[in-house]
């Protein structure tokens, strides 16, 4: 991490992308912000649109345009960049596509001389994080995914609404893809530090476990939902995205479920997946293997395998 100025490269100004830098500049997360776009209008306009907003936020905040070369001395290159499914088009298709934007954003902010961290939002996640690694040749706990910490936000709220207690006072994960075969491991799931199931138990009925995975439901189901009624998700997972980036800049060594790579915990190898991870200023310090049931250790093992066979699809 460059220790003078907290700096910022945000590659991708689409929805998402404004989402996270709207939220950097409310939560005064960063001390420069760069914008690059391949539309290099919108990037500008958008530059100006934040900076006029400089008066009312609670720091300050250096906001413009820049170029691959400027991501030299940042500590952060953020990857919102992408391209949108084409009708009828195909899995492998899109990570193709994807794949050739990715790596014409990845090999030249390396040229730059870049020796920071990348934090991934683009979709597939898992898959382009492992994809930028790959590009990029950075060790891997450099190399950083969103995983699933909107997952994990959304289940939290879910979890702190059904008990009425704050979501923060909720610790929950939800492991795997961010995708359709990620899930909850229900044993590691804590009010406070007593096992959600226990609450259950206690309540006189109250609370049911049987309602558990109807939430885990509501999880997975939830950016389906969102997209059927506005288009497209982005205010939650431009929050997720500046509280791993407050986790970097801060050296905080915070717990997220973040994607990173995978070195053996729970049996897996070599995938990129959303696990509890120590975060702080290289990146990802070290995964935390879970005390998993036998059943939750499988659900993990078959998540990562679909995560294996959309790397393969892509035939990078």
């Amino acid at each position: 991490m460059h220790s003078q100025s907290r700096k910022v490269v945000l590659v991708g100004t689409g929805m998402v992308g404004m989402s996270y830098a709207y939220a950097l500049l409310n939560q005064s997360a960063c001390d420069e912000l760069l914008l690059i776009d391949i539309d290099a209008a919108r990037a500008e306009g958008e530059a100006m649109d934040l900076s006029h907003g400089l008066a009312f936020s609670p720091g300050h905040m250096r906001i413009a345009t820049g170029q691959y070369a400027d991501c030299a001395d940042a500590d952060i290159v953020v990857l919102c960049a992408g391209v949108a499914q084409k009708p009828g088009e195909e899995r492998p298709a899109l990570l193709a596509r994807n794949a050739e934007v990715f790596r014409s954003i990845v090999e030249p902010v390396v040229r730059s001389g870049f020796s920071g961290i990348f934090l991934v939002a683009t979709n597939p996640v898992d898959v382009m994080t492992r994809l930028t690694q790959a590009l990029s040749g950075f060790a891997p706990g450099r190399v950083v995914g969103t995983g699933t910490a909107l997952d994990t936000a959304r289940l939290r709220y879910l979890l702190g609404e059904y008990f009425c207690v704050d979501p923060r006072n909720v610790h929950a994960y939800v492991m795997g893809e961010h995708g359709e075969s990620e899930f909850v491991p229900w044993s590691q799931a804590m009010l406070a530090t007593k096992p959600v199931f226990t609450v259950c138990e206690e309540s006189g009925g109250r609370f049911r476990a049987g309602d558990m995975e109807g939430l885990a439901d509501r999880v997975r189901c939830a950016a389906q939902q969102i997209i059927a009624a506005k288009r497209a998700t982005y205010y939650g997972i431009g929050m997720a995205m500046v509280r791993i980036t407050r986790a970097l800049l801060g050296d905080e060594n915070s717990v997220l479920t973040v994607s990173t790579l995978l070195r053996g915990a729970h049996g897996v190898r070599g995938v990129f997946a959303g696990i509890p991870c120590v975060v702080g200023g290289a990146g990802v310090r070290e995964t935390l293997t879970l005390p998993l049931l036998p059943e939750e250790e499988e659900r993990f093992r078959r998540s990562c395998e679909v995560l294996d066979a959309c790397w393969k699809e892509l035939s990078f």
